[in-house]
């Protein structure tokens, strides 16, 4: 690949436009660079869930979603590239059914809490969730692929059912939220 990144600043930027990866310019401000943004802000999110301590298992899931959420900032970098498939998709189902099965049924809303590593991974899935919103609003004016919404969409539903895991795992257990708290 070479030395690519061996000088960071380039003043390029300073007019408030920044490249794409097809070597085009847009706005600081475009919607695509606001969804691939929002993509690296969750991938850090998750790096902040990956610095605390984890399962074996969630560990290595979540350091497989690191590297397709850094494809699908490319994707999205770079008008007309693919780089999540279908099978990306497939793949976060099957988790997510596999997870899910060990839960039992919601019957109330949970509050994003339950320990350190279950708050963390709310606060990725809600960030997933923006950009999510983000790259359905890019995609009402440019072309986008439906999987790029697909994967997101999944994405933030595994990590939903991965804090509740974890939740469950720390000894926390889940905070379940008191609807009927102001009519007391």
């Amino acid at each position: 690949m070479g030395n690519r990144l061996s000088k960071i600043y380039t003043r390029t930027g300073d007019d408030g436009s920044t490249g794409l990866g097809d070597g085009s310019r847009t706005g600081k401000d475009s919607l695509r660079v606001s969804a691939y943004g929002t993509v690296d802000e969750a991938n850090s999110a998750i790096g902040v869930l990956l610095a605390v301590a984890l399962p074996d298992d969630v560990r290595a899931l979540l350091t497989t979603i690191q590297h397709q959420l850094f494809d699908l900032g490319g994707e999205l970098c770079i008008p007309g590239h693919a780089a999540i498939q279908a099978a990306d998709i497939d793949a976060l189902e099957r988790h997510l059914d596999r997870y899910n099965d060990d839960l039992p049924p919601l019957k109330d809303f949970i509050l994003p809490a339950g320990g350190e590593a279950a708050a963390r991974c709310h606060l990725a899935r809600t960030i997933v969730r923006r950009a999510e919103r983000e790259t359905v609003a890019l995609a009402r004016v440019e072309d986008v692929r439906g999987e790029a919404v697909r994967y997101l969409n999944r994405l933030s539903d595994l990590l939903f059912v991965l804090a509740r895991v974890l939740a469950r795992a720390d000894g926390h257990g889940e905070v379940l939220w008191n609807h009927e708290r102001r009519r007391a």
